[in-house]
């Protein structure tokens, strides 16, 4: 009698990756999804609008790089862009999903404001600096540590808890705005301290922006170190894995929780003030640009880990910068531009996939299953 005890093994079959692959691999995974991502652009580039797609990337280098001027404000954008991640990476590592961080940043930016608007007449530019810089990490701190004490004391929903932060920081931004408008009328702040520059980042090694890139690298430099070697970026760790292993291990996982939270909002208070004092010397509603939503994807990219957020930030925003370009150099429409920069993503964000799991492709060839 015919036995029909037998299964036809899957075509694919999907794993994930017992041990993490190597760095040199994972990177090439990457950078062959960006070729490919490339390819299908230049498809689209010459089906939609008959133009040379190798003409059209180079508009898009030049566009970012393709001045002085402009690439020291594609590392100006880089680097604020940076700040942002690296201060959700230790909220996000602890799987405290830190939506809020455009209103910290906001928090930093006022506190740095009021700085440069009030207390102009008093300190020279080295001092006022230092205060405004502890300022952007108290009130940037306490607007991240605000949904982190609730979560840890009643288990709040963090995301909607920051995600609503955001609009009162927004509105809250808005007032001051109206108190400090100037002139009178313009619904705008205007540029603070045009004449003196009090409160301006000076120029170093001839350069406006030159201190927004030490400033930043070296908070890369602390954060990488932070939560990789230091015993509270263990806790952040174990947390963000089992809270039930982080008590049994005898971890105040509440104080833990906290103290993550002061510190992420914290770092995108120091973007606030980089905002303000480093770059627009204004402070409006739209000084986080939307930035600490686009900060998070540079997180995951990253896995958390903080020099390679800096690959994804020069990615990001030379996207950013090449696509303004393109739309108005070729006087493209601007949906054309943000669908190539979205394949662009959509490949290199998909790329993690294959990084983080096993595909493997089999026959149709039957197995015999035991009774």
């Amino acid at each position: 009698m015919k036995n029909d005890n037998t299964c036809v093994e899957p075509f694919v079959r999907i794993s994930k990756r017992g041990v993490p692959i190597p760095v040199w691999k994972a990177m090439g995974i990457r950078a062959l999804a960006l070729l490919a991502a490339l390819i299908i652009c230049a498809i689209i580039i010459f089906a939609i609008v008959k133009l040379n797609p190798l003409k059209v990337y180079v508009a898009m280098f030049e566009g970012a790089f393709g001045t002085n001027k402009r690439m020291w404000v594609t590392i100006r954008d880089m680097m604020m862009l940076l700040c942002i991640a690296l201060g959700l990476a230790p909220a996000f590592k602890m799987r405290f999903w830190n939506i809020g961080a455009e209103g910290q940043i906001l928090l930093g930016g006022i506190a740095s404001a009021f700085c440069m608007i009030h207390l102009s007449g008093y300190l020279s530019t080295l001092p006022m600096m230092l205060l405004m810089f502890v300022l952007s990490i108290v009130a940037g701190g306490i607007w991240g540590w605000i949904p982190g004490f609730f979560k840890a004391k009643w288990g709040t929903n963090e995301t909607l808890f920051t995600l609503m932060m955001n609009y009162i920081a927004i509105q809250l931004t808005a007032y001051f705005v109206a108190l400090w408008e100037n002139p009178i009328g313009s619904n705008t702040v205007g540029v603070i301290n045009a004449r003196t520059k009090i409160g301006w980042f000076p120029e170093l090694f001839g350069q406006a922006y030159a201190l927004n890139v030490i400033l930043v690298l070296t908070l890369t430099v602390i954060m990488f170190v932070y939560l990789r070697y230091s015993k509270q970026g263990y806790e952040v760790a174990v947390v963000g894995e089992s809270q039930n292993t982080a008590r049994y291990a005898a971890m105040n996982v509440p104080k833990v929780i906290m103290r993550t939270t002061f510190i992420s909002g914290a770092i995108c208070g120091i973007a606030g003030f980089l905002a303000v004092s480093g770059a627009s010397h204004t402070i409006s509603t739209s000084t986080a640009g939307g930035r600490g939503f686009t900060a998070i994807i540079v997180a995951w990219l990253a896995k958390f880990n903080p020099f390679v957020m800096i690959l994804i930030t020069a990615l990001l925003v030379f996207l950013d910068k090449g696509a303004i370009e393109i739309a108005s150099r070729y006087n493209l429409n601007n949906h054309v531009s943000n669908m190539l920069v979205g394949i662009i993503l959509f490949f290199v964000m998909g790329s993690e996939f294959f990084i983080d799991y096993k595909v493997k492709f089999r026959g149709g060839k039957q197995k015999e299953v035991q009774a």
